[in-house]
């Protein structure tokens, strides 16, 4: 069976899933430089676009790493199982996009993933369950984490600024703000665009175009133009 154009079919599919990730997550990175009027929305908006495509210069591709291997068995990887993946992510980042709803576009990708290698396995032997554990704990982990860092920052700044002018704390929290916003873009380029990167090499790999390496190299036609559907 020729997978040539259903290979390229799925693999827009997940630079569409890409993109839908940028437009659900902006507005994580520009909230709050638009909401304290350090820069217009039109500026925030690039400003997190430019430093979600440049990310791929400061990370390796550990998170492609992980979505490729990591969730599921790549041996019952197929065209099939990467499109229901991608159409069940998209289709519920769309659904918390329009209600305003902060969900997380990874979790969704990887509960795609794993719903569908459950459903073509017919249960649950298929799943990597050492990898989805990790994943797992970093859930319950990264809110616990933001919550105890985000009190020990905030009560660091109450200590630097106490005795400070209003006017310069002012002036140094909008250039810190957007000092803040460029890193959470670098982050989430970094990390999020990473998901797709994997899916595209699984994919790849289980139709034969691909060779699998040990250390699960992503080519670089693959990392820019997720990068570019991210930013």
């Amino acid at each position: 069976m020729d997978y040539s154009w259903t290979l390229i079919a799925v693999i827009a599919l997940a630079l569409i899933f890409d993109f839908v990730n940028g437009l659900h997550d902006a507005a994580n990175s520009i909230a709050t430089v638009v909401a304290t009027r350090v820069l217009k929305p039109h500026w925030a908006v690039l400003w997190a676009a430019f430093f979600n495509f440049i990310a791929f210069l400061f990370f390796e591709t550990k998170v492609a790493s992980t979505i490729g291997k990591g969730v599921i068995d790549p041996n019952i990887v197929d065209v099939a199982v990467i499109f229901a993946a991608l159409m069940g992510a998209i289709i519920w980042n769309l659904i918390t996009w329009g209600f305003g709803l902060p969900s997380s576009s990874s979790h969704a990708l990887i509960g795609g993933l794993t719903g569908a290698a459950v459903a073509k396995s017919g249960g649950f032997e298929s799943l990597n369950h050492a990898g989805l554990l990790k994943i797992c704990l970093s859930i319950v982990g990264s809110p616990v984490f933001g919550l105890i860092l985000g009190f020990l920052l905030m009560k660091f700044v109450y200590f630097w600024v106490k005795w400070g002018k209003p006017s310069i704390v002012d002036t140094w929290f909008r250039r810190l703000q957007l000092a803040s916003s460029a890193l959470y873009s670098l982050g989430h380029g970094g990390n999020d665009a990473q998901k797709t990167m994997g899916i595209i090499v699984v994919l790849l790999i289980s139709t034969g175009h691909m060779q699998q390496t040990a250390d699960f190299h992503v080519p670089f036609w693959i990392i820019i133009s997720c990068q570019f559907a991210m930013g």
